[in-house]
């Protein structure tokens, strides 16, 4: 029987590497066809299909011409040698037998390394997988983003999206992390900002588009005092969302940042964007105008113009997923929902100390902070501590859940690592551009007046009556500092 390639091609490397060829090549058609199929395309199947099975493809490639090399070289010494195939005789029974036990098994094994592959890749793409396998050392960004607003989704969806280029930027990015992680090499906390993040163009923005965005928001905030009484105070804010385009709104407020027509630079000399001395603003027109921090003792010829970033959401939004909240702001919500019982006395002070003391460990915290507060109110407050047993008792649980979602000794994380960029009460965030202190070269000031993002609808204190105005009314400091908080950052006092 006259074979259908050269002797030199039956070789074991040769048909091994036609195998792997084959195999992999079938892999990409099948991975093709489910992800034209599916609904939804997953960041992984790209990678996997047009990039980690062509390799195995190139691999077969290789063996088959090594092996074909090889063999000439061998014949050319003279060891040509005559390889014969196995014969099977179908008329033989046991040659029927095994032909189809063979058959059947290799068919089934195909099948199930198929659909294996298929569900191990399924679960690399899980938010599980991110959260607790592969990247263990991020469980406190885990599990904030499990009591975040985007906690429906996916991990892949924000940190990659979809697409093989860049999946592969961030795994090859993530390459000394691996190392890292593997030999307990990693900082702690986990240093931001993410540099190789990508845009938010591409990512946010596809659910999120500030196009559209043009109206107000109506914001009511109850704050408590740390006094003996908890004394509590509300303001009411109208937030100028703002945005959106000539056609479909207004122009100004919060999102004029990320209007289309506007592009805002800047240049942050710090590693985590909180010291900003250089912003460049560009109109519709193409008028560039150019602010610098007159207190900033920086040399802008020394400036790195590859360090240059152009403004997009999560240079305000940047802890979409990951927050780590503030002691006082979340025991001030939990005191305005009634889930920690306000009359108790000091009980927004004891409370932020008690989570605040800096615990060398998780079950340290958790222990302490039952201890704390119970003691404290038995000591100064017997009878209360008896009366309000139960309000303690809730007291402490909501304590701890706050606790477990936001502190992390292990990895050194809690709030005061991770500055949240919205707002400026616990961290500069606004303040970081918009201080009074950043002049162009005409006198044009970036102004640092509370009206330009919000009007103050409405403000009362627990002793006094309410102070309303649509026009919106003058600010009022819960503590007389006199005029000091119009030129002092809330969070030099609020703040870490």
């Amino acid at each position: 029987m006259k074979k259908l390639f050269p002797p030199i091609v039956y070789n074991t490397i040769t048909l091994t590497g036609i195998a792997v060829f084959i195999i992999s090549f079938g892999l990409i058609l099948f991975l093709t066809v489910i992800e034209l199929l599916a609904t939804e395309t997953k960041p992984y199947m790209g990678i996997i299909t047009f990039i980690v099975l062509p390799f195995f493809m190139l691999i077969g490639v290789l063996l088959m011409f090594y092996g074909i090399k090889r063999e000439r070289k061998l014949i050319k010494k003279g060891y040509k040698r005559e390889r014969t195939l196995p014969v099977i005789d179908l008329n033989n029974p046991v040659h029927r037998k095994l032909l189809l036990y063979f058959s059947s098994g290799l068919l089934f094994l195909i099948l199930f390394s198929a659909f294996g592959s298929f569900k191990a890749y399924e679960y690399t793409d899980s938010n599980e997988f991110c959260g607790t396998i592969c990247h263990k050392v991020m469980n406190p960004e885990y599990t904030s983003y499990e009591y975040s607003p985007h906690a429906r989704v996916d991990c892949v969806k924000c940190h990659i999206g979809p697409g093989a280029q860049w999946y592969v930027r961030s795994k090859l990015s993530g390459a000394y992390q691996l190392y890292a992680v593997l030999f307990n090499k990693y900082p702690k906390p986990i240093p931001i900002p993410i540099s190789n993040l990508r845009p938010a163009q591409e990512t946010c923005e596809q659910c999120h588009w500030p196009k559209v965005f043009f109206s107000e928001k109506m914001l009511k905030k109850t704050y408590y005092m740390s006094d003996d009484e908890n004394s509590h105070w509300s303001i009411d804010l109208l937030l100028k969302i703002g945005g959106g385009n000539i056609e479909s709104g207004p122009t100004s407020g919060i999102h004029w940042h990320m209007n289309i027509d506007n592009k805002i630079e800047y240049y942050a000399s710090d590693e985590r964007r909180q010291v900003i001395p250089w912003i460049k603003s560009t109109n519709e027109d193409g008028i560039i105008t150019i602010y610098r921090s007159t207190e900033d003792d920086f040399d802008e010829s020394k400036m790195d113009k590859d360090a240059i970033r152009r403004m997009d959401c999560i240079d305000c939004h940047n802890r979409p997923s990951h927050l780590f909240r503030n002691p006082s702001g979340l025991v001030n919500e939990l005191m305005s929902i009634g889930w920690i019982d306000a009359s108790l006395p000091d009980i927004k002070s004891t409370a932020v100390d008690a989570l605040d003391k800096g615990y060398s460990t998780k079950a340290n915290g958790l222990d302490s902070i039952e201890i704390i507060i119970r003691s404290y109110y038995e000591s100064n407050y017997p009878r209360i501590a008896i009366a309000k047993k139960e309000e303690i008792k809730n007291a402490i649980a909501e304590l701890k859940k706050v606790y477990k979602r936001n502190y992390f000794p292990s990895m050194d994380v809690d709030w005061t690592k991770y500055p949240d960029n919205i707002g400026h009460l616990y961290s500069k965030g606004c303040f970081r551009c918009h201080d009074g202190k950043h002049v162009s070269e005409d006198g044009k000031v970036l102004t640092r007046d509370c009206n330009a993002c919000h009007i103050i609808l409405a403000q009362k204190f627990e002793n006094s009556s309410i102070r309303i105005s649509l026009g919106g009314v003058n600010y009022k400091h819960p503590v007389d500092i006199s005029e000091a908080w119009k030129d002092t950052n809330c969070s030099e006092c609020h703040g870490d």
